[in-house]
């Protein structure tokens, strides 16, 4: 075989200007390994249904074989021909194998054979970014465990519009990411399920004349099924946009911490020290040290965002069935996932080695107005209603803002309040005691569910 896999259609080699434009193995070489799967697997199904004898097979087998070694050898030769990791293989193979090589493509199109190896890639790879996020939860988890569930452990102020709303145990407020995470390792989970479709078998767009078996196919590669349209089966991305989309959410998720992280280990809050290894310093400013993982957590999701649109504004245009603008699907989801990667281990070790501020914490969480909800409750409990409380309390907030007195003295000194209202302020986080609020007993039942939560999802990875 020489030149492209379509040179016998025209009369004159390619210009180096359209090798270099159209080239995708500066990228897809990382499908290597997918691409030698799906070929053993296509050309098993031809020997199953007779196309290829028994010795052709075993020749091209032995052949793909042989190239699987090269490549984990490093000793793969790639040509100036190879325009892409598929065509590469293709090459070495008949080089091997000699003329029955020239078998392997058959009843194949570079159309279901590309989509073929990004979807095995995708089950390996998400798969294990799905583990590797469940692990970041429980560290999220095992940090809340540090910070302690019962009413002596760590408090932290809840916030609402970047403002002191009310107090909650510091593992509450860990947990909230735990849950986010979790319901990313479910979205993965699910989109999976699209993603385990072999499309072999389905040719250019039209399938095949030859007794092809694309159930053979699917079964020999470990898909859950084969496609049911083959003009859709060749065109479909719809895997990668939403594999991209719980990409850039998840992206959007570790934003969030790195946002909170920022503010956390700032001298103005000064809620968490960073451990050295998981920081950095200053070119010029001898004093800092800087949460660069937290920033560039909170940058990159941006970037995450950009490839999904960018893959979206590509998909919306294109008519059925397949065109070459799909070789676009690959860099922005192989950069999403790379990067993601790369900030789910950054965050998780800056989170496990971080310290927490207790002094700081207390002095935050134990302003006395973040109390005021718990003090309109307490009315309420005894059958004012809530307006009408939240009224009274609301009054003395903005007496005590005024000066002259604290608002604990003055609800002490209210009549319709008096000692037992203070003793609510005094009772401090004991006070959440709904389910799934930030109190001792709540956070207690909450670390138990999260628990049972992940060993569910720990079995369906596995």
């Amino acid at each position: 075989m020489s030149g492209p896999l379509w040179h016998g259609r025209l009369s004159s080699g390619s210009a180096d200007e359209l090798m270099r434009f159209t080239e995708s193995i500066g990228f897809d070489v990382r499908l290597a390994y997918d691409d030698l799967a799906g070929s053993m697997g296509h050309v098993k199904m031809l020997r199953h249904v007779g196309i290829l004898d028994e010795q052709e097979a075993t020749t091209i087998l032995q052949a793909l074989g042989a190239v699987h070694d090269e490549m984990q050898l490093g000793a793969f030769v790639f040509q100036p021909s190879d325009e892409d990791i598929h065509t590469a293989i293709e090459r070495r193979v008949t080089e091997l194998a000699g003329p029955v090589g020239g078998k392997l493509h058959t009843g194949r199109s570079r159309n279901d054979q590309c989509v073929t190896a990004l979807r095995l890639w995708c089950k390996r790879e998400f798969r294990s970014l799905a583990v590797a996020l469940l692990e970041l939860a429980e560290t999220f988890s095992v940090a809340a465990g540090r910070a302690g569930v019962s009413e002596s452990g760590l408090v932290i102020p809840a916030y609402t519009h970047v403002q002191r709303a009310q107090p909650v145990l510091l593992a509450h407020h860990l947990l909230a990411h735990s849950w986010a995470l979790l319901r990313d390792v479910e979205r993965l989970q699910d989109a999976l399920r699209r993603v385990d479709v072999s499309p072999l078998g389905a040719g250019a767009t039209a399938g095949s004349s030859l007794p092809l078996d694309p159930d053979f196919s699917a079964r020999e590669l470990g898909f859950a099924a084969r496609f049911e349209n083959s003009m859709d089966a060749v065109s479909d991305r719809d895997f990668v946009a939403e594999l991209l989309f719980v990409l850039a959410l998840i992206g959007t998720h570790l934003s969030r911490i790195g946002e909170e992280w920022v503010l956390w280990t700032s001298t103005e809050f000064g809620f968490a020290t960073l451990d050295d290894r998981y920081a950095t310093g200053s070119s010029m400013l001898p004093q800092k040290k800087n949460a660069d993982i937290a920033e560039l957590t909170r940058g990159k999701s941006g970037r995450l965002i950009g490839n999904l649109t960018g893959l979206l504004a590509t998909l919306k245009g294109l008519p059925l069935s397949y065109n070459r603008d799909l070789q676009e699907d690959k860099e922005p989801l192989f950069d999403s996932f790379d990067q993601v990667s790369l900030a789910i281990a950054a965050v998780s070790g800056m989170v496990q080695t971080a310290t927490f501020d207790a002094v700081r914490l207390s002095a935050a969480a134990n302003d006395e107005f973040l109390y005021a909800t718990d003090v309109a409750e307490w009315l309420v409990s005894r059958g004012t209603p809530f307006r009408e409380a939240h009224s009274i309390v609301g009054e003395l907030v903005r007496n005590a803002l005024g000066g002259g007195r604290s608002f604990v003295d003055l609800v002490g000194a209210d009549s319709r309040l008096g000692a037992d209202a203070v003793a609510v302020i005094r009772r401090g986080v004991a006070n959440r005691t709904s389910p799934g609020g930030g109190g001792p007993q709540a956070v207690a039942v909450q670390i138990q569910r999260f628990a049972t939560k992940v060993n569910q999802l720990r079995g369906l990875l596995t």
